[in-house]
């Protein structure tokens, strides 16, 4: 921890392994504090979820949202992880008797094992209707757009959330883009490879193995 700590922040420290407890092992809890921003996290339970320690810097998006003045917190939204855990995530801005933002307090929920639930639940209890669902995809105004929807939309569509896939399941999910002329897009090897957690190459070897009628068995 650093040296001088605002006494706002070091009343918060117990919070935070309170809350961890409270939430058990998918609930990450990390107390930020804005006066080293290059050893910004002051206290961490459960880190292994995004791989936050003590001593980590601010994360980027923090940053931006200091540098442009806007620290209303956030409550309840999803996130991912680099590793392609699904989040559930809250920031809430912690400020000084001045109301200036001295620190943040993050919570982050690992629910990918609970979507992975509900999809089973939600494929249990699909019954035959006498209405025929028509399923719309919006996609957005340029190419860009239209790539992540696809994308996106895919790997929501699959029921599985990536950190859980196989490489098989992975492969899968390349065949499945591929048929939608995902990879004519300019960019798709990249994107595709930073949402499934894999290197351009992988994709590459992938779509090999995919066009010349390898086997995903």
């Amino acid at each position: 921890m650093p040296q001088k700590i605002h006494p706002v922040l070091r009343g918060i420290v117990p919070i935070v392994k309170g809350i961890a407890k409270t939430f058990g092992r998918n609930c990450e809890v990390i107390l930020y504090d804005f006066s080293n921003f290059q050893n910004s996290v002051l206290d961490v339970e459960n880190g292994n979820i995004t791989g936050k320690e003590k001593g980590s810097p601010i994360p980027e998006a923090i940053l931006k949202a200091l540098k442009a003045n806007n620290t209303q917190s956030e409550v309840n939204f999803k996130s991912k992880s680099k590793d392609g855990k699904i989040l559930k995530s809250s920031i809430i801005y912690i400020y000084d008797e001045e109301g200036k933002a001295i620190g943040c307090l993050c919570i982050n929920i690992d629910i990918s094992e609970y979507i992975m639930v509900k999809n089973t639940l939600q494929e249990l209890c699909d019954i035959n209707d006498s209405e025929q669902e028509i399923a719309v995809e919006s996609y957005g105004g340029n190419v860009n757009d239209v790539l992540e929807n696809i994308v996106n939309n895919t790997i929501e569509n699959y029921g599985k959330p990536v950190n859980f896939m196989t490489k098989e399941e992975k492969v899968n999910m390349v065949k499945l883009l591929d048929a939608k002329g995902t990879f004519l897009i300019r960019g798709a090897i990249d994107y595709v490879a930073k949402m499934l957690c894999v290197s351009r190459y992988t994709i590459y070897n992938y779509l090999d193995e995919i066009r010349v009628g390898g086997s995903l068995e």
